[in-house]
């Protein structure tokens, strides 16, 4: 049973404080009694570092204990004298102390003398697959053929055969590779047998080049040709060009195919910094979208015939950039997506739903300022905001950020007790999670990779191993099995 003495006792907050960052908040407020670092002392509190205190099942709890104070304690409330946006942000100065100190303890996982990494079900090494002659690579998938397919952000899309990297493709569009912006993901068709399709995501400029927007393409590639060369553009989705906005962030982007329905496929962008047009459905931002593989509107897509100007491609929104989008072995569809300082999230997508980007977040802006809460004066006593619609919380949440990035399900014979697990990247955190998911609740979590780099995309390949895209260095690493 959790021992909330563990708090400890506070100094009380006047109300000059409700403009102060979140580290005046922590400094004038409780460093006195619990540490510069978390670690307790003052006034006999304990340290707030132990692995038991850093479940997220206890996010509701420190922030009621800050707001409410806690019975037969030191502890006493704040709600009269903070905002619900100021506690939280003190909740997530807990969860960077917490993650700090754990670092610290723990370190990276690591490799014995024969380059084995151990984690609680399986024994892996790191292979490199491509070492160099790639420039910020974004994605991969593969041909039936066998073929790797890698994109770099630049404009590139590449060959991987045989050991080696190709020129890059022939006859690809332009894009505008600025600020967060670029190529993208790489999808193969799940009948490219068939039809040859390969789909694109990646950013395009409006004609007078001061706004962008991101695109999805399908084309054909010839493999058969040195360089690879690709034709057949089709736009399968773009927004109207009243709706570009200028360059820099939150772009997305990540394809996937549905497994019940090869035919549909679905794709997120990300709201381009622009972060109240998330919960607008006649704007593009911030949405999971569901279109057929020929571009067309499904008919049975939540927001048909909503009229307006409404995007009918839309599947979900209240997103903030959705940069990891995959299938289980279930069909639900998952996806991953960053929050601001902290607070990046993974949800089970559905029909409709709203994940409640901007209403409410896990998160602080980045100059440490309070910014909303999960638990806020915009929200019901059951989670529904006063604004309307019911806001879908996270299965998970990283805190602090791990600038989510890349996330697939583990299947094939490679690592048979990883079965059906998630493994989401992270760039700013360098690291994979794996992430056990049943009756749609999260019951297990493990880091089975860390500070080799930035990670971009976490791929299961056709094999069952697990594929790592990096940046900084620019390579693609794959994890093997051991035994």
């Amino acid at each position: 049973m959790m021992r909330w003495a563990a708090l400890g006792a506070v100094v009380i907050v006047t109300g000059a404080a409700r403009g102060q960052g979140i580290d005046e908040l922590w400094s004038r407020n409780c460093l006195s009694c619990h540490g510069k670092e978390g670690q307790g002392g003052g006034a006999g509190t304990r340290t707030l570092l132990t692995d038991e205190l850093m479940d997220q099942g206890l996010d509701r709890r420190f922030f009621d204990a800050i707001k409410n104070g806690v019975p037969d304690s030191a502890m006493p409330g704040f709600g009269e004298t903070l905002k619900d946006e100021q506690i939280w942000a003190l909740v997530v100065e807990v969860r960077e102390l917490q993650a700090a100190a754990w670092r610290k303890r723990v370190g990276s996982p690591k490799a014995d003398r024969q380059g084995v990494y151990t984690t609680s079900l399986h024994r892996y090494r790191v292979r490199p697959v491509v070492e160099r002659g790639l420039e910020t690579p974004w994605s991969v998938d593969w041909l039936p053929s066998g073929e790797m397919l890698v994109t770099e952000r630049a404009g590139r899309l590449r060959v991987w055969k045989d050991g080696k990297l190709s020129a890059p493709v022939e006859g690809l569009p332009a894009v505008s590779a600025r600020g967060q912006g670029g190529l993208m993901d790489v999808a193969v068709h799940p009948k490219f047998a068939e039809n040859g399709w390969v789909y694109l995501a990646s950013t395009e400029a409006s004609p007078d080049g001061k706004r962008e927007m991101t695109k999805i393409l399908r084309g054909t590639l010839d493999v058969r040709k040195t360089p690879a060369v690709w034709t057949q553009d089709r736009v399968i989705f773009e927004a109207k060009p009243e709706h570009y906005s200028g360059p820099g962030v939150h772009y997305g982007c990540r394809i996937v195919f549905d497994p019940k329905d090869p035919g549909l496929m679905y794709f997120g962008i990300g709201e381009r910094g622009q972060m109240d047009l998330a919960q607008n459905l006649e704007r593009p931002n911030g949405k999971v979208y569901r279109v057929r593989d020929d571009g067309s509107v499904p008919k049975d897509n939540p927001f048909v015939g909503r009229g307006g100007g409404t995007y009918e491609q839309v599947w979900s929104f209240g997103h903030r950039n959705p940069q990891g989008l995959a299938f289980d072995l279930n069909g639900s569809l998952w996806d991953t997506e960053h929050g601001p300082r902290g607070g990046d999230e993974l949800n089970l997508i559905e029909k409709g739903a709203n994940y409640g980007w901007p209403l409410v977040s896990y998160g602080i802006n980045y100059s440490g300022a309070p910014f909303r809460a999960p638990w806020s004066e915009v929200m019901g006593a059951r989670g529904t905001p006063k604004t309307g619609g019911a806001v879908r919380m996270p299965v998970y949440r990283w805190l602090p950020s791990i600038g989510a990035c890349g996330l697939d399900v583990a299947r094939g014979p490679a690592f048979t007790k990883w079965k059906g697990d998630l493994f989401a990247g992270g760039l700013s955190g360098a690291n994979v999670d794996r992430l056990r998911i049943a009756d749609g609740k999260l019951v297990e979590r493990e880091e089975i990779f860390h500070g080799q780099g930035r990670v971009r995309d976490v791929v299961c390949g056709p094999d069952g191993t697990i594929y790592i895209v990096l940046n900084g260095p620019d390579k693609v690493v794959r994890l093997v099995p051991a035994d």
